[in-house]
């Protein structure tokens, strides 16, 4: 039954996505992703649209890791945290996150997006003020929106806004600046050493979403904070384990003890879901002794990124400076994007355009991403498939 006609309505916009040319269409891996990786009836792909950063996502022992929890742990805890779904491994990883990032504790979550609608509605209600960057990803903006307190949003990495702004809520019970660490559609870094010096002129909280830093940014891994020497003095870290720590899923928050026992108590999205698959917490535990024992993985990848950036550029091509290992090629229109995307594919090249609503409109995109585990020579084949693109390549935007 369809008496609001609400079928024909989906059904008319993604026509109009269709002939707009931005539709976005899943592609099927029939390998696991790494620096290459098998597309249905594409073959063999170089991938430079993945996060796996450190070429961790296949790499032996991150997968033993895997494998062993299931096997000793079972598929999934089948309960939520606080009735049956903390496990012994749970625990390890949770400890073995703080002590990396220099924090009193740690909470994993399904997802850090879980991470993030956990933590920011469960530290912030009614007479707090929230600060928003304004290009903070997704999940920040609709965990302030979950939230009860007052949402200030101020303009992307503009400190004078946001002293402004903080100065204008002196008289907020508790005011909260949150943050990317890395901004994943423009590969720039948050301005964290003067967010913290404001945050402490004006009695505020920081927190960071660290999710493309864990793993990438600092000569160990360790993130952002890593970068700017400010390790162990920002409140509360969030991250992925679904990018550099071995690509599977799962989120944390790391902060002090109090912090994690309030989100323990309180948090809605560790109260009313499962924990943590097994598997991943084993991948990830995996991975971060990988990283420790090869922090050059880190360097590599910035290499990397660095022969992407400069092979680009000498090409006539786009590419948006920065120091993190996500390097924005400009086009312009969406369609273009998405239509350059399907182009390297075919040539392949794995690269994804994003488009609005991700990125404003005219100010499409190609997300490249290198990891360490990419050889001169998969750059090599990448930027001539770059340089095939021909005039429409060169020009568009």
């Amino acid at each position: 039954m369809d008496s609001n006609g609400w079928r024909r309505r989906l059904e008319d916009e993604l026509r109009g996505m269709r002939d707009a040319g931005t539709y976005k269409r899943l592609r099927a891996l029939t390998t696991a992703t790494g620096p290459t990786a098998t597309v249905e009836g594409l073959g063999e792909v170089v991938v430079l649209c993945s996060n796996d950063y450190l070429g961790l996502a296949g790499h032996p022992e991150v997968v033993r890791g895997a494998v062993e929890a299931l096997e000793r742990y079972g598929a999934g805890t089948a309960s939520v945290r606080f009735i049956s779904g903390t496990m012994l491994i749970h625990r390890d990883l949770e400890e073995r996150l703080a002590a990396w990032l220099g924090t009193e504790a740690a909470l994993t979550f399904v997802s850090c997006w879980n991470a993030n609608e956990g933590l920011i509605p469960t530290l912030v209600g009614a007479g707090d003020a929230v600060f928003s960057d304004a290009l903070n990803h997704a999940s920040i903006i609709d965990a302030c929106r979950l939230s009860r307190a007052e949402r200030v949003l101020y303009a992307h990495s503009d400190m004078d806004d946001l002293e402004a702004k903080l100065a204008a809520h002196r008289g907020a019970r508790t005011r909260l600046v949150v943050t990317d660490g890395v901004f994943s559609m423009e590969g720039d870094l948050a301005r964290l050493p003067e967010i913290l010096a404001l945050a402490e002129r004006y009695d505020a909280l920081v927190a960071v979403d660290d999710s493309h830093g864990i793993g990438v940014m600092g000569r160990t891994g360790r993130g952002t904070a890593e970068h700017f020497a400010v390790l162990g003095r920002v409140d509360v870290i969030t991250g992925t384990l679904g990018k550099a720590l071995g690509g599977a899923a799962g989120g944390f928050v790391a902060a002090s003890a109090a912090v994690i026992d309030y989100l323990t108590q309180r948090a809605r999205p560790q109260l009313f879901s499962n924990g943590l698959a097994p598997a991943v917490a084993g991948s990830a535990l995996a991975a971060l002794q990988v990283l420790e024992r090869e922090p050059a993985r880190v360097a590599l990848v910035h290499e990397n990124a660095r022969t992407l950036r400069a092979g680009l550029g000498a090409q006539g091509l786009r590419p948006l400076p920065g120091e993190s290992a996500i390097v924005p090629v400009l086009v312009g229109a969406t369609a273009d994007a998405i239509a350059w995307s399907e182009r390297l594919l075919a040539d392949g090249v794995f690269v994804v355009g994003f488009g609005f609503p991700v990125v404003p409109e005219g100010a499409a995109r190609l997300r490249v991403q290198p990891s360490a585990a990419h050889t001169p020579q998969h750059l090599e084949r990448a930027l001539a498939a770059f340089s095939r693109l021909g005039p429409a390549g060169g020009q568009a935007g």
